[in-house]
């Protein structure tokens, strides 16, 4: 995959989709920190790392009564075209339902946080 953000992201929906229970990712610090976001949101419910040479993220999904904790994402930042945003120009997602993921020079955040700390960054998505 081209762009490692946008391939977890998609797994991950496409796992809710499918209803399934747990999906595997190929492992990195970036994708680690991404989840442990979501994660603290309720998107997943949590995430393991698996293997010694060859790592691998094992990432359980939340299920409410059935239905899933995701609804839809939409992919800001791609390969050839970096979505950058300040603080000033973050609104609510779908009024206020959903979460602005970051990637700052404080590591990543929602929305919520990057007004909070006055700080803006590379938007990847949207989530809700």
């Amino acid at each position: 995959m081209e762009h490692s953000v946008i391939d977890l992201i998609i797994r991950i929906k496409n796992g809710y989709l499918a209803r399934k229970v747990d999906i595997e990712a190929p492992y990195s610090v970036f994708k680690e920190n991404i989840l442990e976001k979501l994660a603290e949101l309720g998107y997943v419910k949590k995430y393991t790392i698996e293997g010694e040479s060859i790592k691998k993220i094992r990432i359980f999904l939340s299920y409410a009564d059935g239905v899933p904790g995701l609804t839809d994402v939409k992919i800001y930042s791609k390969p050839g075209a970096r979505y950058y945003v300040s603080y000033k120009t973050l609104k609510p997602v779908i009024g206020g339902f959903g979460y602005s993921i970051l990637s700052t020079p404080k590591g990543i955040m929602t929305h919520v946080e990057a007004k909070k700390e006055k700080v803006g960054g590379e938007l990847l998505f949207n989530i809700w």
